[in-house]
């Protein structure tokens, strides 16, 4: 092949990879799986053509233009983008939020799971009250019997901050099962979901039996929305790694299965900080009689809309894996 034919069959490859790096580096945030592909194919035949121009075509303009597009895509395609300095705010603003985006699809399975659930918890309390009693202990069952919810003693005893850190504490620990049964196939977040969702329909159904759901809306309104979501999302998360490990598909399974599990980490380090703010709630707000049912209400929701948002960032559309 001689240089004029070279550089005239050549060229557009090079035009092309030249824009699609200079589009890369102005908008470096939203480039997605198929740009990088792309962009990736074209660096490979950008060395290629450089390598070929250097040994047959040297000090040519094209040897030159070669040897400039082929350092310019080493620099962008293999350098760390300050990784090092990107810090929690970075983590939950954008890498949390894209992680949840590639496995919020699961939520359609553990969600419809949940509420079958508690129904099934509402039904059989409803006809038979002491079912509850397996989650809630008799010394619980005889306060409502008096008339007393089982929840006016879990903090009154002892300070906030130390039933806060046991809140905590017990909340991540059933989250983190949910999310770490997944290893079982996904048997063990199915569990923690369904165990969950029939504990809520139980509690509901007997309160209700003793006329005393209106005090458990007020005592569970500013913490229990999040709290359940947050509860649902670990599992789905786990899910994913189940899934991963007995559904076949088209690539190979170790490399669904390290993308998964990549993802259903950074899912649950993204939950975890919100269940420290949800500790301080309950042990502070949620059993304070002097702050209105309204208000528990609205700062519950509140708390919930805040983490939706967080969690389904539109900035994150496009984002590849951090």
């Amino acid at each position: 092949m001689d240089y004029a034919r070279f550089v005239e069959q050549r060229r557009p490859v090079w035009d092309e990879f030249d824009a699609a790096l200079a589009t890369a580096r102005e908008h470096v945030r939203r480039v997605g799986h198929t740009e990088l592909e792309r962009l990736g194919l074209l660096y490979r035949q950008v060395l290629h053509d450089h390598a070929l121009a250097g040994a047959r075509f040297p000090g040519t303009g094209a040897a030159r233009r070669l040897s400039g597009l082929a350092l310019d895509g080493t620099h962008f395609l293999h350098r760390e983008r300050g990784r090092g300095v990107r810090g929690p705010v970075h983590f939950l603003l954008r890498v949390f939020p894209a992680a949840f985006r590639r496995q919020a699809h699961l939520l359609a399975v553990v969600v419809p799971l949940f509420l079958v659930a508690v129904l099934t918890g509402l039904v059989l309390t409803a006809v038979r009250p002491e079912v509850a009693g397996v989650f809630l202990g008799p010394d619980a069952l005889a306060g409502l019997e008096e008339g007393r919810l089982w929840t006016e003693s879990l903090t009154s005893s002892v300070p906030p901050a130390v039933s806060g850190s046991g809140i905590a504490t017990n909340n991540m620990t059933v989250a983190l099962t949910g999310w770490a049964g997944g290893a079982l196939a996904g048997l063990g977040s199915f569990y923690v979901v369904l165990l969950n969702g029939f504990m809520l329909g139980a509690v509901i159904a007997v309160t209700a039996h003793f006329s005393l759901a209106g005090e458990l809306l007020g005592f569970v309104a500013a913490h229990g929305p999040l709290e359940l979501t947050l509860i649902i999302v670990t599992a789905a998360a786990g899910l994913s790694v189940g899934r991963a490990l007995v559904v076949a598909e088209d690539r190979p399974r170790r490399d669904v299965l390290r993308d998964a599990g990549r993802d259903s980490l950074l899912v649950v380090l993204g939950c975890l900080p919100w269940f420290v703010v949800l500790a301080v709630v309950e042990a502070v707000v949620s059993p304070a009689v002097s702050v209105p049912t309204g208000l528990k209400i609205a700062l519950g929701l509140a708390l919930e809309a805040l983490f939706l948002v967080v969690a389904t960032n539109p900035f994150t559309t496009g984002a590849g894996h951090e």
